[in-house]
């Protein structure tokens, strides 16, 4: 098939990779406008644009993809199906009605569980054993849409939602190819959602991030590792914000109040609700990622020093 692929961070690399290599035609890329990074601020392609200026293919940049340029152009192409993979608009009808086969779409995790921009980060954070991907067919609702097919796929006890978003965008990319030659075989079949089991997950925000020294153990160590490597878990140290790697639940530790420090065997701990917990790498402002223990070395880390709580409200 003819297809214009709908993507814009690093993780739909795969899926464009996988189809690349099925035999289908990549005809365009559509991705979100050059935007600025870095201390310069210059702008920057996204990496499915990048991917695409590297193997001279066309890419379409619209701010919105209901821009009448935007729409013409599609037409023109006429693509029998369009491909998303974390385009990061809202696609209108208008849109969607262009491709013989509409725009399907690849969402990480069990639908109807977890629809929104961050499943895998909501999946880590409440504690899911299992999740997976879906393909489906993208409709003007909220990932509302049929399903053609599902995959799944362990959380596991150490998992950062970087860990988890990578096996799956990885296998995710093998489904997608999956249901695109179903399609051009004639024999995909989509199912409607289910009306149970319906879950949302809106985007992880920074004030999301904050790590919450009140709530038990368990619910700490979730959530830094749902906000590892983004949007980063942090939490306040003499004032100023602190970023923190995945930490690790211990148990038998010694009783301390919520945020109370503790250093102790060449390792730091925190307190919780319950149990303390080991941090792991600790980055303060303007300064590279360390060890806890050499963080606590660098900030002559004292008696009765803390991480501010942070609020479960």
């Amino acid at each position: 098939m003819r297809l214009i692929f709908a993507g814009t961070p690093e993780v739909a690399l795969p899926s464009l990779d996988a189809i690349a290599a099925s035999g289908h035609e990549i005809v365009a890329v559509l991705t979100r406008p050059d935007a600025p990074a870095g201390r310069g601020r210059r702008l920057v392609r996204s990496p499915v644009g990048a991917w695409a200026d590297e193997r001279g293919i066309e890419v379409l940049t619209p701010a919105r993809p209901r821009e009448e340029e935007f729409l013409a152009r599609l037409a023109d192409i006429a693509p029998d199906c369009v491909p998303v993979v974390a385009y990061g608009a809202l696609v209108p009808q208008v849109a969607l009605d262009v491709p013989a086969h509409g725009w399907i779409n690849l969402h990480f995790s069990l639908l109807p569980a977890w629809r929104g921009a961050a499943p895998v980060q909501h999946a880590v954070l409440h504690g899911d054993d299992m999740t997976g991907a879906s393909v489906f067919q993208l409709e003007a609702g909220l990932d509302t849409g049929p399903v053609f097919g599902t995959l799944t796929e362990t959380v596991r006890p150490t998992d950062t939602s970087g860990d988890l978003l990578g096996r799956l965008a990885v296998a995710g990319g093998g489904l997608l190819v999956a249901v695109l030659d179903a399609i051009a075989a004639g024999t995909a079949r989509a199912v409607p959602q289910p009306v149970d089991g319906i879950s949302l997950a809106p985007k992880v925000t920074v004030e999301d991030a904050q790590v919450r020294w009140d709530e038990p153990a368990f619910a700490v160590d979730r959530r830094v590792r749902a906000c590892t490597p983004a949007p980063g878990a942090w939490t306040e140290f003499r004032g100023e914000r602190v970023k923190l790697g995945p930490v690790t639940v211990v148990p038998d530790g010694p009783a301390l109040k919520p945020g109370d420090l503790l250093v102790a065997r060449n390792r730091v701990l925190c307190g919780t609700a319950t149990a303390p917990v080991a941090l792991g790498d600790v980055r303060a402002a303007g300064k590279k990622a360390m060890s806890a223990a050499d963080w606590a070395r660098g900030a002559r880390l004292g008696d009765a020093e803390r991480f501010e709580p942070g609020s479960t409200s």
